[in-house]
């Protein structure tokens, strides 16, 4: 078995990328590989084959690797609830909340959670191709690191850094983040990539030149910045895809602080009917007219109840009943779906501090917060159409009442969701609602959009975009380099 560490100068470097391009390449060579992280804060998850939940990023490199996502490929998944706190899974599973200074102090243990998965991660494929988090010279976060140079010294592996010229500085990331790393860390610092690079090479190729010769290391390839290119983001919100250049379907989505699973939209960013705008602080509100929406999307949060409270100080609330009264649509995934209702009732304080929290009214159910986060991939059909859909669920809470006697879908097992008498709100725990084109087409129709062109099939999307990833690194990496530090 053979390990490589891909780590970046700076969060949004490139990584992600670069870990499913090298991961879905040496899948295409007949390499046994699979994507590992040992450490990830990350609002977007993935339910696992073995029921547990990792980062969405993580289980998109599963896929280009050509496997199944499981756990260990992820074993300590932070998921921000504030800005000084979160929730610990560890191997898949709910370990606990802890604020970031009980967490720094118990990287020690979780240490033992990232050996023991790697271990078994090992046992099952020839080649582990593992990702860092944000930059390894983060000096504040040098203790008991498990995310970057921490695991690459546990278990002995090279490292290749990552800087993202598109951001500027470029020289001054690699050369400035070497300089902060220790002896030992810098000898395991086998090279470079430059990614996202527009322009002329030969612009470029004189400090490519000053760097290997100032730093004795070789830079591997220069990646040129791939336009359009639309994978499932770890975390932040991303700009890509063909959002706001559609004229037809108008959709609203709140960029609540804490939401989570916003790929659950992606689709729509690539249907050519579909304006997407994500709205964010202070642009709703009085004087701040709502922009004219078809159909708004509550999405999923990490922290319903004061993702909640933050509809309401941004004005949604009211922007939400004015759309309503002039024909709108509303549809709530997840969290969103658990705002519709009466009330949210978090009595354990398990998403925040205890209590209960006005829902905004739309459906008559209610929520309870209860231990025991429900994770699983499931499939179904969409009401009343009857067409397939699937996805999977992440949440904690019970919802119970008359308003989810007229279900959006039904799965295998049971209805989910609810629909109100006139059709104009919806909701529904499932994600990735959007992902089969007959069932995105369905919505969309519902919604208003008349004759909707065949949707964006985004599981073939993923599989696409990932080939041309392959592609791109195949012709721009030194990749003989790269297999001799692996050994093959």
């Amino acid at each position: 078995m053979t390990t490589l560490m891909i780590q970046g100068t700076t969060s949004d470097a490139g990584k992600s990328t670069v870990v499913a391009g090298l991961c879905r390449l040496l899948a295409r060579r007949g390499v046994s590989v699979a994507p590992f992280k040992p450490q990830n804060m990350a609002l977007n998850s993935a339910v696992t084959v073995d029921g547990g939940e990792i980062g969405r990023s993580t289980a998109l490199q599963a896929l280009a690797a050509g496997v199944e996502p499981h756990s260990d490929m992820n074993p300590v998944l932070l998921k921000p609830e504030s800005d000084r706190g979160a929730q610990v899974i560890l191997r898949g599973r709910v370990h606990g909340h802890l604020d970031a200074l009980d967490y720094h102090a118990y990287k020690r243990t979780a240490r033992e959670s990232v050996l023991a998965a790697w271990q078994a991660l090992s046992s099952r494929y020839d080649v582990i191709i593992a990702e860092g988090a944000g930059s390894p010279a983060e000096i504040n976060l040098r203790t008991n690191d498990i995310a970057n140079m921490g695991f690459a010294e546990m278990v002995d592996c090279p490292v290749i850094l990552v800087g993202d010229i598109d951001r500027g500085g470029v020289f001054a990331q690699l050369v400035g983040t070497l300089e902060l790393l220790s002896e030992s860390e810098r000898s395991r610092t086998h090279g470079f990539i430059v990614n996202r690079f527009r322009g002329d090479i030969a612009l470029l190729e004189p400090g490519l030149d000053w760097l290997a010769e100032r730093t004795g290391k070789p830079v591997y390839g220069t990646l040129p910045y791939l336009q359009g290119l639309l994978l499932d983001a770890e975390d932040s919100i991303g700009r890509s895809g063909r959002m706001g250049q559609g004229d037809t379907l108008k959709v609203s989505v709140p960029a609540l602080p804490r939401i989570s699973n916003h790929n659950d939209l992606d689709p729509l960013r690539l249907h050519p009917q579909v304006e997407l705008s994500f709205i964010g602080p202070s642009q709703v509100g009085p004087g701040r007219p709502l922009p004219p929406a078809d159909l708004i999307i509550l999405p999923g949060s990490k922290s319903t109840r004061s993702d909640l409270a933050w509809l309401r100080a941004q004005g949604w609330e009211a922007v939400i009943q004015r759309h309503l009264r002039y024909g709108g649509k509303v549809l709530g995934i997840c969290g969103g779906f658990q705002m519709l209702g009466q009330a949210v009732h978090d009595p354990d304080g398990l998403e925040g501090p205890a209590g209960s929290t006005p829902g905004l009214g739309l459906l008559d159910f209610e929520t309870r917060m209860v231990a025991g986060k429900q994770l699983r991939n499931v499939s179904g059909r969409l009401l009343p159409e009857g067409v397939a859909i699937s996805g999977y669920e992440i949440h904690n809470g019970v919802s119970e009442g008359p308003g989810l006697e007229r279900p959006l879908v039904e799965l295998e097992e049971r209805p989910d969701g609810g629909v109100s008498p006139d059709g104009q709100i919806m909701g529904t725990y499932l994600h990735g609602l959007f992902d089969r084109p007959e069932a995105c087409a369905a919505l969309l129709a519902r919604c208003g959009l008349d004759a909707p062109d065949a949707a964006v099939d985004y599981h073939d999307h993923r599989q696409q975009e990932l080939d041309r990833l392959a592609d791109c690194l195949e012709a721009h990496l030194d990749m003989a380099a790269i297999e001799r530090l692996l050994g093959l």
